[in-house]
């Protein structure tokens, strides 16, 4: 089975072709600067070059026919015919309290979807709009969302919670949802199977770490809480999101800097954590570099507040679930920082773990760098949140036929 993954964002499209009977690679690419000037596509099949292909895309509808056009094509294409492409496999943000799992879409899917787009109005707009293009050019192709809020679904109540008053839950359903939750299901899983241990009686701290970061408690393969919430802008100090904060912070600037509640919450999500306390860059390489090489203390502050928040969590959630079995580090930061990785878990040895700084030099491939005798195992595991995209819609679309 072929199954064409599809990451949709408001200006961009990510997506993979994937050959499920061997879990390979087919092709995958990027399609930048849909509705923009210069918009361009960067296409990689498998064993092949990369190919870059400039050409005006208006909408999502034109990006998704010219990523087809690309997949067919005799030079660099990986197949002869649309019509091997067996289903499509959708990132979708938000599913609110809608879906705990991923689904087949229908008319009904998508009017949940959009009744969501309150919640996260920058993501499911575009999410939707790539579903739709796709069900007109690809007529009758089972399609299948993935939902990021998903996983998050089994938090048990007083989890997800806010203490405010319950009638804006019951109005407005304002609650914790929690993020990144297709990456935090594949590494919980794939920690497990390293291990040769069942899940379901494992308690696992997966820390996904990178631009946009958020920590999960799995208890038995079942996320029990996260640090993301309502939306991806609570819990950690990331690339240019604060993370959590004390709401009066927001009135207060409004009054002192005579400034919009919108604009507050612009300066929360696009000036703020790592790259608003070192005043450089919100990646962490050019914050590493700074701090390490170059003595800044602002870049060393900004990367001692990112790994201080990270490691309360990670204490937080070994006591929610009543102790931890293996911590797990993944994305950007996490699968290629083994200084952060080292700031973190330092003073954290009590949990039951000894890091072994030899293994911890390990970037971007699955590794254990606990000690061998560590009762607690830290590892490092890439994330594939295309791969489970794909994994799931096999499933469900082998369902129907």
């Amino acid at each position: 089975m072929k199954i064409l993954v599809m990451n949709c964002g408001s200006s961009s499209l990510k997506y993979q072709l994937l050959d499920m009977e061997n879990n390979k690679v087919l092709a995958k690419g990027l399609a930048e600067r849909i509705g923009i000037n210069d918009s361009l596509l960067t296409h990689q099949a498998e064993g092949k070059e990369k190919v870059k292909i400039q050409r005006d895309m208006k909408n999502h509808k034109e990006a998704i026919q010219l990523v087809l056009e690309v997949l067919v094509d005799k030079e660099i294409g990986v197949i002869k015919d649309m019509k091997e492409i067996d289903a499509v496999g959708h990132r979708v943000v938000h599913g609110g309290e809608y879906f705990t799992d991923s689904v087949l879409i229908d008319d009904e899917v998508i009017k949940k979807l959009e009744d969501c787009i309150d919640l996260a109005p920058l993501h499911n707009p575009a999410n939707i709009e790539g579903i739709k293009a796709c069900q007109q050019i690809m007529p009758g192709v089972p399609m299948v969302a993935v939902f990021d809020t998903a996983f998050h679904q089994t938090m048990p109540d007083y989890a997800y919670i806010y203490p405010i008053p319950y009638e804006y839950y019951e109005k407005h359903r304002i609650r914790r949802y929690g993020f990144h939750g297709t990456s935090h299901k594949y590494v919980s899983m794939r920690a497990a199977e390293i291990l040769g241990r069942p899940i379901e009686e494992l308690k696992i701290v997966t820390c996904h770490l990178g631009n946009g970061a958020s920590i999960t408690a799995v208890k038995n393969g079942k996320s029990i809480d996260t640090s993301m919430g309502f939306t991806p802008l609570e819990g950690l100090a990331m690339g240019t999101r604060s993370g959590s904060i004390d709401p009066s912070i927001v009135t207060f600037l409004m009054e002192k800097e005579d400034l919009t509640a919108h604009q507050v919450v612009d300066i929360l999500n696009k000036k703020s954590g790592v790259y608003g306390i070192s005043g450089i860059s919100n990646d962490f390489r050019d914050i590493e570099n700074a701090a390490f090489n170059e003595g800044n203390k602002r870049a060393m502050l900004a990367l001692k507040v990112f790994a201080y928040i990270a490691k309360k969590t990670i204490g937080a959630y070994a006591a929610a679930m009543g102790g931890v079995d293996a911590i797990v580090f993944t994305a950007g930061v996490g699968e290629n920082g083994p200084e952060m990785r080292e700031f973190i878990l330092e003073g954290l040895e009590f949990l039951g773990f000894t890091l072994d700084k030899e293994k911890n030099r390990v970037r971007g491939k699955e590794a254990i760098i606990s000690t061998e005798d560590s009762r607690v195992k830290v590892m490092v595991i890439p994330t594939n949140e295309e791969y489970m995209i794909a994994k799931d819609t096999e499933k469900l679309v082998k369902g129907i036929k």
